[in-house]
C-alpha cells in the first residue's frame, strides 16, 4: 500500500509509456495485417492505407474499444487473488505491457505477422504464474480464448469463401460481368456498411451518452447503409457510364477497388475496437489499482485519457513500421485482386466486429489469415503459398511463450526496482 501511495504517479506514468509502446506494436503488426489485403490487391497504395487506418483505427479504439477491455483485464487472471498484494498486480501489468510491446516491435521489424492478443495474454499468464501461482489464471476463460483462436479463422475463412463464391457466380462467371458488377457491388456496399454501422451505433455512441434500442439501432444502420448503397450506385454508374460494351475483368476489378476503400474503413474500425484492449486493458488495471490505493476492483471506469492514448499509439506504429508486415501479408499468402481482397476483408471485419460485440478477444492476425485462406481455397489449393502459411503459423506458436518469458524477466526487474 505504501509503495502505491508513494510511487503512484511514477507507476501510472510508466504504465502510460508501456501502454503506448504496446499500442505502437499493435499498430506496427496487427494493423498492417488488417490493411495488407488492400495494399496487396493494389486497391490502395501504402500511403492511402495508412491514412485510412489512422482515421478509422483511432475512431474504433476511442468510440468502441471499451467492451473487450474487461475481458483482457479480468478474464485471463483472477484479480481478487492480488487483493492483499495490489502492488504485485501493478508490477505484473507493467511487465506484461513492456514484454508484449517489446516482442511486437521485434516481430514487426522482422516482418513477422504475429498475434498481439497472444502476446499480451501470454505475458499476463507469465507474471501471474510466478507471482501468485497458476491458480491466478482463469483457465476456463483461457480455454475459451484458445478456442476462439481456432474457431474464428474457420468462421472468417467460411465467410470469405461464401463472399468470394457469390461474387464469382453473380458477376465474374456471367456473360456481362461489368454490367452485373455495377448492379451487385452496391449491394455489397450495403452489407459492409451495415456491419460497421451496427457496431458504431450499439457500442461507439454509448461512450458519448447516446443509447439506442435494438430496433432503433437497426433502423439507423439500415438507413445509413441504404444511403451508402445509393451513393455507391450513382458513383459507379457515372464513372463507368461509357464502358457498357467492356465486359472484361479489368473493369470489374476497378469497381471492386472502389469497394475495397469501404471495406478497408470497416476493417480498420473493427480492428481498433477490438485490439486496443490489448494495450489499454493492463493499463486500465494499473491506473485503477493505483488511484484507489490498492483496491483491486472487479470493475471500474476507464480514465478519459486511456482510450485516446491507445488510438494514438496504434497510429504511430502503423505509420512508422507497418509497411514491413503489410508486405508479408498482402502478397505472401496468395495472389490478391480487389475482388479477392474484398472478400477476405469483409469476412475479417464481420468476424472481428462480432467478437468485439460479445467481448471475446480474438486474434485479428489469425482471423485475416483464415479469411485469405478461404479465398485461396475457393480458387484451389495450388493458389496458396503453403510455405508462407507454415512460417506464419510457426510465428504464432512462438509468440505466446515469448510473451510469457519476457514478462517474467521484466516482472522480477520491476519488482526489484520498487522493492
Amino acid at each position: 500500500m505504501e509503495i502505491l501511495a508513494h510511487y503512484g504517479t511514477v507507476l501510472i506514468s510508466l504504465a502510460a509509456v508501456f501502454g503506448l509502446l504496446m499500442a505502437i506494436g499493435i499498430g506496427a503488426n496487427d494493423v498492417a495485417n488488417a490493411m495488407g489485403t488492400s495494399v496487396g490487391s493494389k486497391a490502395l497504395t501504402v500511403k492511402q492505407a495508412i491514412l485510412i487506418a489512422m482515421v478509422f483505427e483511432f475512431a474504433g479504439a476511442y468510440l468502441a474499444g471499451g467492451q473487450v477491455t474487461d475481458t483482457i483485464r479480468k478474464g485471463v487472471i483472477e484479480p481478487s487473488l492480488f487483493a492483499h498484494h495490489p502492488e504485485v498486480l501493478v508490477y505484473g501489468m507493467l511487465a506484461a505491457l513492456l514484454a508484449a510491446g517489446a516482442w511486437l516491435l521485434i516481430a514487426s521489424y522482422m516482418g513477422w505477422p504475429v498475434s498481439t492478443t497472444h502476446s499480451i495474454i501470454g505475458a499476463i499468464i507469465g507474471f501471474a504464474c510466478v507471482s501468485v501461482g497458476s491458480d491466478a489464471v482463469n483457465w476456463s476463460s483461457f480455454k475459451g480464448i484458445v478456442g476462439s483462436w481456432i474457431v474464428t479463422p474457420i468462421i472468417a475463412g467460411f465467410l470469405a469463401y461464401l463472399i468470394f463464391v457469390s461474387a464469382q457466380r453473380l458477376i465474374f462467371d456471367t456473360e456481362k460481368p461489368l454490367e452485373n458488377a455495377k448492379r451487385f457491388v452496391p449491394v455489397y456496399m450495403f452489407i459492409t456498411t451495415m456491419v460497421i454501422a451496427l457496431v458504431t451505433i450499439k457500442k461507439g455512441l454509448t461512450h458519448v451518452g447516446l443509447h439506442l434500442t435494438n430496433v432503433e439501432a437497426w433502423i439507423w444502420a439500415t438507413v445509413i447503409s441504404a444511403l451508402v448503397m445509393i451513393g455507391g450506385y450513382l458513383y459507379i454508374q457515372k464513372k463507368f457510364a461509357n464502358r457498357e460494351d467492356d465486359h472484361g475483368f479489368a473493369g470489374v476489378e476497378s469497381i471492386f477497388s472502389i469497394l475495397m476503400v469501404v471495406t478497408a474503413c470497416a476493417m480498420a474500425f473493427a480492428h481498433g475496437s477490438n485490439d486496443v484492449a490489448n494495450a489499454i486493458g493492463p493499463l486500465a488495471a494499473v491506473v485503477s489499482t493505483v488511484t484507489q490505493l490498492g483496491t483491486v476492483a472487479s470493475k471500474s471506469a476507464i480514465a478519459w485519457w486511456i482510450l485516446p492514448l491507445g488510438g494514438i499509439g496504434i497510429v504511430i506504429g502503423l505509420a512508422t513500421m507497418g509497411h514491413r508486415v503489410m508486405a508479408t501479408v498482402g502478397t505472401g499468402i496468395t495472389e490478391l485482386t480487389p475482388s479477392r481482397g474484398f472478400a477476405a476483408q469483409l469476412a475479417t471485419a464481420s468476424t472481428v466486429v462480432l467478437a468485439s460485440g460479445t467481448g471475446l478477444p480474438i486474434s485479428t492476425t489469425q482471423t485475416l489469415v483464415g479469411a485469405v485462406l478461404g479465398v485461396g481455397f475457393a480458387r484451389g489449393i495450388a493458389a496458396l503459398n503453403l510455405g508462407v502459411v507454415r512460417n506464419i503459423v510457426a510465428s504464432w506458436i512462438i509468440t505466446l511463450p515469448a510473451g510469457a518469458l519476457l514478462s517474467v524477466v521484466f516482472f522480477y526487474a520491476i519488482r526489484a526496482v520498487f522493492s
